[in-house]
């Protein structure tokens, strides 16, 4: 069976949002233009992750291009998306590895999220070279969605990625984990239950 490829050269929209409560969440990166949605599911981790890496990517690019790149320095306003994710968000993977790129030539960053995919390895040497394996654009690899923004659109999106990140349960003054609205076993408490 072919790869499939989510390619949106660029996005309409390009946004992180969750479906359902704070503690009980699901994270997707979705992408939609002409008529199509694509809505992949992540881990809250990577979609910090992939914040980060783009604001620093972003300022990287405006460093080595003496701020000739079309890349402003924070979110510009007009940019801005709040509205919820596109409905009936209907997943078509859950994100394994995901790549981040700057495209010189077209001004644009790319990003790919790609499926999820359970290796059978016996060594290190095979995880290794099956790791390898999947970095390669293989007509028979996981599915990918593959999506090429512009300076303005990924500053918009890290900004908002950040949101929603930081929307969850508030963290424990004392532990950092974060609290349940009926609190939580503190570790620093010795175990006993700390009240939001």
């Amino acid at each position: 069976m072919s790869r499939q490829v989510f390619l949106y050269d660029p996005p309409e929209r390009f946004v992180a949002g969750t479906v359902g409560l704070p503690g009980r969440r699901t994270f997707y990166l979705q992408a939609s233009a002409a008529g199509r949605t694509t809505s992949v599911a992540l881990e809250k981790a990577q979609v910090e992750a992939l914040a980060e890496r783009i604001d620093e990517l972003l300022d990287e690019v405006v460093r080595r291009t003496g701020g000739s790149a079309p890349v402003p320095a924070v979110a510009p306003a007009e940019a801005a998306d709040t509205d919820p994710l596109e409905t009936p968000v209907e997943e078509e993977f859950r994100v394994g590895t995901m790549a981040l790129a700057w495209d010189g030539e077209e001004e644009c960053v790319v990003v790919e999220a790609q499926a999820l995919v359970e290796l059978d390895v016996e060594s290190e040497e095979d995880l290794v070279e099956a790791e390898e394996r999947l970095l390669r654009d293989d007509e028979n690899g996981p599915p990918v969605l593959r999506v090429r923004i512009s300076g303005a659109m990924a500053r918009a999106f890290a900004k908002r990625a950040m949101d929603v990140v930081r929307a969850g349960r508030p963290p424990c003054p004392l532990c950092s984990l974060p609290l349940d609205p009926e609190g939580h076993v503190c570790p620093r408490q010795n175990g006993y239950r700390r009240q939001s």
